[in-house]
C-alpha cells in the first residue's frame, strides 16, 4: 500500500485503514488554470455531439421565447376583438363606438391572431396526425380551424355571429399554456459543458532538450511527456514518469481523499494535481480519456430519457375522438330532424369549438408553474417536470456518499483525552500546532476548534517532521501532533483507553492522530468525512414511506460500510467507478424499480441522468446540477422527502384539474349537440363559451390551492 506524503513530500503516517495524503495544495502562481472548453482531438469530437446537444437546447429555449412573444402580441391584439364583440357588449352592458368599417374589426384582428398565434398549433398537429396519435395540438387545431372557418363564412355570407372572441381567447389561453409548459419542462443541457470545463486549454509539453513549451491540449499526442505543476489540472490520461504528489480525483472517482501518486501510477485527465511537480507520459487523449468516456455516458443517458406523454395530452386525444363522434351524431341527428342547413352547421361547429381544451390546456402547466415556485420556497429547484412527476413512484433512493450523505470535507469525529486533560484544551492545542499546515487533517482540527469557539494558545518554532507529523514549542515544552509513526519516533505509547479509541476509529475507517506533550500521549483525534446531521433522519423518513435506500460511492468498502452502518442504509455499492455507477442504476431499473439518484459530483453525472429521477445536491458541482432534473438548493438530503411529498401533491392536483377540465365537456358536449332540444334546452355558442371560461377559472383556482400544501408536514409526520 502506498503511504501518504507529508506536506514536505515525505510520508506522514496516520492510524487508519486507508491513509490520507498529508500535503499542501498550493497552485503555482505562474500556472494558469482555464475553465474553457477542451480542445483535444477526441474532446473536440465529443464536443461535436455536445454542440448538437447544445444546439437542441438553444432551439428549445428559442421556442419558449417565441411562444412568450406570440402570447403577449396576441393578447394585445385581442383587446379590440373583445371590445367590439356584440355578445360581450350585451353581457357587460356597454356599447363600443361605431364608425365606418367597425364591424370588420373583430374579423381583421382575429385573422391576424389566427395567422400569428394559431398557425403554429396547426404545424405542431401535423406530427400527431402523421403518427395517427391525435393529442392536444390536434384538438386545439381542430377547434380554432373550425371556429375560424365558420367565423369567416359568418362575416362574408352572413351566417350569423361568428366565434371571433371565442377564437382569440382560445388562442391566447393555448399560447399561455404552451409557454408555461415549455418553460417548466425546459432542462438545460449544460452537463457536457461543465465536464469540458475540467480540462485545461493548454499543456506544458517537455522537449528533448529539457525545455518546455505551452501547447494547446489538442496538440498532445500519445507518448508526449508533459509537466504538471502544483495545483494544475492534468491535461490527459497518462502515467507518472517522475515526481510524487497527491492528486484530487474526487470529481472523477468520488474518492474523498487525495490519492498519493508516484512514478508508475496512472493519472486521469481533468483531475487536480496537489503540491508536487509531476512529469506525465500521455497514454490516452481525446475520446480515449476517462473524462471523455463520462461525457459519452452523460450524452447517452440524456438521449435515453423517455418522453412519456403527459396525462393532459392523452386526455386531449380521447377528447378529440369524442368531439368528432358527438359532432357526427349531431350532424346526423339534426339533418334527419330539420335537414342540413345553417342551424345544423351551427350545432356541429358549436360542438367542435366547445370541445377545445381551454381548461385542459392549462390544467397541467398551471400546476407545474405553481409546483416550481412551491418547490423553490422549500429548497427544491425543479429543472425537469417529468422528473418531479416520476418522483411519486420512486422505490429506491440511491445516495452518493461523499458530499451528499457526508459534507465532503473532513472533520473531527471524536476526541479522547488522557486523565487530567480537557478535550477542549487538547483540541485547541492541536489546532495551534497545526496552524501552519494545509493538510486535510490539519484543516479538520482547526475547523473543529473554530466551530467550538476555542482560544488557541500561542506556539512557536513550528517544525514539520517528514513522514511523521508536526512539532511546535509551548512555554519551552515540545508538543507534537502526528500518527503512529510519530509515536514510534518518540518511543511513546498511548494509554489503554486511547489505544481502544484508536482501534474503534480504525474499524470505522477513520484517521487517528495523536497529541503528545511532555513525552506522553495526552489526546487522540478521530478524523473522517463528516456525515451530514440530516442524513440519518432522511434515511429514516424514506424507510417510513416504504422506500429503500442505497449508497453508491467510489470510496473504499470499509469507509462505505462505516457510513452505512451509522445511517441504517439498506444497500451498499462501494469502490464503484463512474461507468459502473450507471450499471448499478440500470440493474435496479431492470428489477422493475423506479430509481432516484442523489449526488453532487462529476462522477455522479451519468448516474443522475440515467436514473428515473436525478436529484443534485445544490452545493455540489455544476455538472451534477446540470445533469439532474431536481436540485436540492440547501444541500439537505432530508429535502428528498419533500421532493416526494411535492411530487405526490402536484400529481394529485393535476389529476383533479384534468377531471375538472374534462368534466364540463361531459355536460356541455351533449347540450351543444342538442341532446335536450326536444325539451327546449339548447346550448348556444355564447353560453358554451361561458362554460369554457368557468371551467378554466375552476382549474386555475384549484391549481392555486396547491400553494397551501405544507411539505414540512412530510417531515413532521411519522
Amino acid at each position: 500500500m502506498n503511504q501518504p506524503q507529508s506536506e514536505h513530500g515525505e510520508q506522514h503516517d496516520v492510524h487508519m485503514a486507508h491513509p490520507i495524503p498529508h500535503e499542501h495544495v498550493q497552485p503555482a502562481a505562474d500556472t494558469p488554470r482555464s475553465h474553457a472548453a477542451p480542445v483535444t482531438p477526441g474532446q473536440a469530437a465529443g464536443h461535436d455531439t455536445h454542440a448538437a446537444h447544445a444546439k437542441s437546447h438553444t432551439n428549445h429555449t428559442g421556442h419558449e421565447q417565441i411562444f412568450r412573444t406570440r402570447f403577449w402580441v396576441c393578447l394585445v391584439l385581442s383587446i379590440p376583438v373583445l371590445l367590439f364583440s356584440p355578445v360581450l357588449q350585451r353581457w357587460l352592458g356597454f356599447r363600443a363606438p361605431t364608425f365606418t368599417g367597425s364591424e370588420w374589426i373583430p374579423f381583421l384582428f382575429s385573422l391576424a391572431i389566427f395567422g400569428y398565434g394559431g398557425v403554429p398549433f396547426l404545424q405542431m398537429a401535423v406530427p400527431e396526425l402523421r403518427n395517427r396519435r391525435p393529442g392536444m395540438m390536434t384538438l386545439i387545431s381542430l377547434a380554432i380551424s373550425i371556429a375560424f372557418i365558420y367565423s369567416l363564412l359568418a362575416q362574408l355570407v352572413r351566417l350569423g355571429e361568428g366565434f371571433f372572441w371565442e377564437l382569440v381567447t382560445l388562442i391566447d389561453v393555448m399560447l399561455l399554456g404552451h409557454w408555461l409548459e415549455m418553460r417548466s419542462i425546459r432542462q438545460a443541457s449544460g452537463a457536457l459543458d461543465e465536464l469540458a470545463k475540467l480540462m485545461p486549454d493548454t499543456a506544458e509539453r517537455l522537449l528533448p532538450d529539457g525545455r518546455t513549451e505551452i501547447v494547446p491540449v489538442a496538440a498532445l499526442q500519445t507518448g508526449d511527456l508533459v509537466l504538471v505543476r502544483p495545483g494544475a489540472s492534468i491535461p490527459a490520461d497518462g502515467e507518472i514518469v517522475e515526481g510524487e504528489s497527491g492528486v484530487n480525483e474526487a470529481m472523477i472517482t468520488g474518492e474523498s481523499r487525495p490519492v498519493n501518486k508516484e512514478p508508475g501510477a496512472k493519472v486521469i485527465a481533468g483531475t487536480l494535481n496537489g503540491d508536487g511537480s509531476l512529469r506525465v507520459r500521455v497514454t490516452a487523449i481525446g475520446d480515449q480519456t476517462a473524462l471523455a468516456g463520462i461525457m459519452r455516458l452523460v450524452e447517452q443517458a440524456q438521449q435515453s430519457k423517455s418522453h412519456t406523454q403527459v396525462l393532459a395530452d392523452r386526455a386531449a386525444g380521447w377528447l378529440f375522438y369524442i368531439a368528432i363522434s358527438v359532432a357526427a351524431l349531431a350532424a346526423a341527428g339534426w339533418s334527419v330532424a330539420i335537414g342540413f342547413n345553417v342551424e345544423t352547421l351551427k350545432r356541429v361547429v358549436t360542438v367542435l369549438v366547445i370541445a377545445c381544451p381551454h381548461a385542459l390546456g392549462l390544467a397541467v402547466p398551471l400546476v407545474v408553474a405553481i409546483t416550481t415556485a412551491l418547490g423553490a420556497k422549500n429548497g427544491i429547484l425543479v429543472r425537469d417536470r417529468l422528473a418531479l412527476e416520476a418522483a411519486r413512484e420512486i422505490g429506491v433512493v440511491v445516495f452518493d456518499k461523499t458530499g451528499t450523505l457526508t459534507e465532503g470535507k473532513f472533520g473531527v469525529a471524536g476526541v479522547a483525552v488522557a486523565e487530567g486533560w480537557d478535550k477542549g484544551d487538547a483540541l485547541a492545542l492541536a489546532a495551534a500546532i497545526e496552524g501552519d499546515s494545509e493538510h486535510l487533517i490539519a484543516q479538520a482540527i482547526r475547523r473543529a476548534a473554530h466551530d467550538r469557539g476555542l482560544t488557541l494558545p500561542a506556539v512557536s518554532e513550528f517544525i514539520a517532521l517528514k513522514g511523521r507529523g508536526v512539532q511546535a514549542s509551548l512555554d519551552g515544552k515540545q508538543i507534537y501532533v502526528g500518527g503512529p509513526r510519530l509515536l514510534e519516533m518518540l518511543g511513546v505509547r498511548p494509554s489503554a483507553d486511547l489505544d481502544g479509541f484508536a482501534r474503534v476509529a480504525g474499524e470505522k475507517a477513520q484517521s487517528v492522530v495523536y497529541l503528545v506533550a511532555d513525552k506522553q500521549v495526552v489526546a487522540a483525534f478521530a478524523v473522517a468525512d463528516v456525515v451530514r446531521p440530516e442524513s440519518k433522519e432522511a434515511v429514516r423518513r424514506l424507510h417510513a414511506m416504504g422506500i429503500e435506500v442505497a449508497m453508491l460511492t467510489g470510496d473504499s468498502r470499509e469507509v462505505a460500510q462505516a457510513v452505512a452502518a451509522d445511517l441504517g442504509i439498506d444497500h451498499i455499492f462501494a469502490e464503484v467507478l463512474p461507468e459502473h455507477k450507471v450499471q448499478k442504476v440500470a440493474e435496479l431499473q431492470a428489477q422493475g424499480k423506479r430509481v432516484a439518484v442523489v449526488g453532487d459530483g462529476v462522477n455522479d453525472a451519468p448516474a443522475l441522468t440515467k436514473a428515473d429521477v436525478g436529484i443534485a445536491i445544490g452545493g455540489g458541482t455544476d455538472v451534477a446540477i446540470e445533469s439532474a432534473g431536481l436540485v436540492l438548493v440547501k444541500s439537505n438530503p432530508l429535502d428528498v422527502v419533500k421532493v416526494i411529498a411535492l411530487s405526490r401533491a402536484s400529481y394529485r392536483k393535476m389529476v383533479q384539474n384534468l377531471w375538472w377540465a374534462a368534466g364540463y365537456n361531459v355536460i356541455a358536449l351533449p347540450l351543444a349537440a342538442g341532446a335536450l332540444a326536444p325539451w327546449g334546452i339548447l346550448l348556444s355558442p355564447a353560453i358554451g363559451a361561458l362554460f369554457m371560461s368557468l371551467s378554466t377559472v375552476i382549474v386555475a383556482i384549484n391549481a392555486q390551492l396547491l400553494r397551501g400544501e405544507r411539505l414540512s408536514a412530510a417531515l413532521s409526520a411519522g
